[in-house]
């Protein structure tokens, strides 16, 4: 039973600056989702709209939303049918199409997907605005993620120009520059090298620390996680000798050797199945491109 604080009174959006709108995809999150609400409802500046896609649970998840929608007339809620089963990758994208598509209104700025295992602090996005603020060509952004494991607090290591899945900001000329999200596997990458294409940067902004309850790969495992992400790469079109750096490099990083074969297993098994790869040629070369200058020293996205 998840015990949800009690609330007397109705309280209205607090923002008349920086319109914004956050969809929030989620799946049995029961025991994680009321942080990720009493850190939004917190917050010094709040969104026109706060959608919160129910994708099917079968926990207490949609009721816990229902009961804060009550009193904050700016959460809505899109309750989905239950598939049986998490679609990891497109399925995320979907759901948050699903919110998408409640968008009632056409004044925004931006737009952000939150996941709902998540807590921060209350001046939250109001110190990310201020980064797109002083960063005209700032196209998508988003802060630290440290995964909470146990008492700790363990950052999740990425290139700086990588902003996680969990937190992604989107300024509206560079999400409708890029097209949206593309519903597959590895999208949190394809869209910031889709970005960076255009002429935008992306970036993680390093002082700003969000809490991950439920950290990535938590619901299937170490083993089929790294798995998914060498599929993912593979999907994205990753340079083969650039993923034979990222295998070697993965050896050092626990689960030592285990990890690497796990990556390019996904990997490579992508060739063999002849999976689908992403649908767009000119992205493909040129995120290789950027992988090739990575590797031989030159200026990258990677910097």
């Amino acid at each position: 039973m998840h015990i949800i604080k009690k609330r007397d009174k109705i309280i209205s959006n607090n923002n008349d600056s920086t319109p914004f709108i956050v969809i929030t995809p989620v799946r049995n999150e029961a025991g994680y989702i009321q942080r990720t609400i009493e850190s939004m409802t917190a917050q010094t500046i709040t969104p026109y709209k706060w959608i919160i896609v129910n994708d099917g649970s079968t926990d207490d998840t949609g009721k816990i939303i229902d009961y804060y929608m009550k009193y904050f007339p700016w959460i809505d809620a899109v309750h989905r049918k239950d598939r049986g089963f998490r679609k990891a990758g497109g399925g995320v994208v979907e759901a948050f199409y699903a919110g998408y598509e409640r968008i009632d209104t056409n004044d925004w700025d931006f737009l952000i997907k939150l996941d709902g295992d998540l807590s921060f602090e209350e001046d939250y996005f109001e110190k990310c605005f201020q980064h797109f603020d002083k960063e005209e060509k700032l196209g998508i952004g988003g802060g630290n993620i440290h995964n909470v494991i146990g008492n700790k607090l363990i950052p999740e290591k990425s290139p700086l120009f990588h902003v996680r899945g969990a937190t992604k900001i989107y300024r509206r000329q560079c999400w409708e520059m890029i097209g949206g999200l593309i519903q597959a596997t590895g999208w949190d990458t394809l869209d910031e090298v889709k970005a960076n294409q255009k002429g935008w940067t992306t970036r993680t902004f390093t002082e700003l620390l969000v809490k991950h309850y439920r950290f990535t790969g938590a619901a299937a495992g170490t083993w089929r996680n790294l798995i998914k992400n060498g599929k993912a790469n593979y999907i994205c079109g990753y340079h083969p000798i650039f993923m034979i750096f990222k295998c070697l490099k993965r050896l050092f990083r626990k689960p030592f050797f285990y990890g690497s074969i796990a990556l390019w297993h996904g990997f490579i098994s992508g060739y063999f199945k002849k999976t689908p790869q992403v649908d767009d040629k000119g992205l493909i070369k040129y995120l290789r491109n950027q992988q090739l200058r990575r590797l031989t020293g030159r200026s990258s996205i990677w910097k």
